[in-house]
């Protein structure tokens, strides 16, 4: 999902139709304060990864603003945010790039270029997604199970994993099997790649 924030009507439909041309879905919001009340309303992430293309100059509140708003709540996290604007200079550029902005794009800009970005900072969130996912699911392990899965993953089988923990091969199985299951994977091979 591509968000829009931008307080000029003609550059929202603009850039919702030039999203959707490239098969990128997109919602526009006519300044922060909507946008806001957007996300705060906002369900699940979407699984096709988000990105946020904000103005830096809007009426009631700043693109720069807003984007240390959203960074301050974490939501520019899993949502990269990619600056629009017909008034930037190089300081402000960079400025916002080491603030951790995706990018940062000068009106008028190349169609193409802007929409090939929007869709690497999807592919960003999604890895970024799959990364906190991924990381939840190391959360959910007990400490036994953690100690386990370091030993499965340098390569030991259960008998040695067994010996070296104290306890019994059973015990181990049963553990393997619960970090097979909370992790999803089938098998070891499957979980070193996970984890990689």
């Amino acid at each position: 999902m591509l968000h829009i924030v931008d307080d000029e009507e003609i550059i929202r439909d603009s850039l919702t139709w030039l999203a959707q041309s490239r098969a990128i879905a997109a919602t526009a919001y006519a300044s922060g304060a909507e946008f806001l009340a957007a996300m705060e309303q906002a369900g699940d992430f979407d699984p096709q990864g988000e990105c946020i293309l904000l103005d830096v100059r809007m009426p009631d509140q700043s693109g720069v603003a807003l984007f240390d708003t959203l960074k301050n709540r974490g939501i520019t996290r899993r949502r990269p945010v990619i600056f629009l604007t017909g008034h930037g200079d190089v300081p402000m550029a960079v400025d916002m790039l080491k603030n951790g902005a995706f990018d940062f794009f000068e009106k008028p800009f190349n169609d193409n270029q802007l929409m090939d970005r929007v869709l690497e900072a999807l592919q960003a969130s999604l890895a970024t997604g799959e990364q906190d996912a991924v990381r939840a699911r190391l959360e959910a392990l007990s400490t036994r199970e953690r100690e386990v899965l370091d030993l499965i993953l340098a390569g030991k089988m259960n008998k040695i994993i067994a010996d070296e923990l104290g306890i019994s091969m059973r015990t181990v199985e049963v553990h393997r099997a619960h970090i097979f299951d909370k992790m999803n994977v089938k098998t070891a091979v499957e979980l070193a790649r996970l984890l990689k």
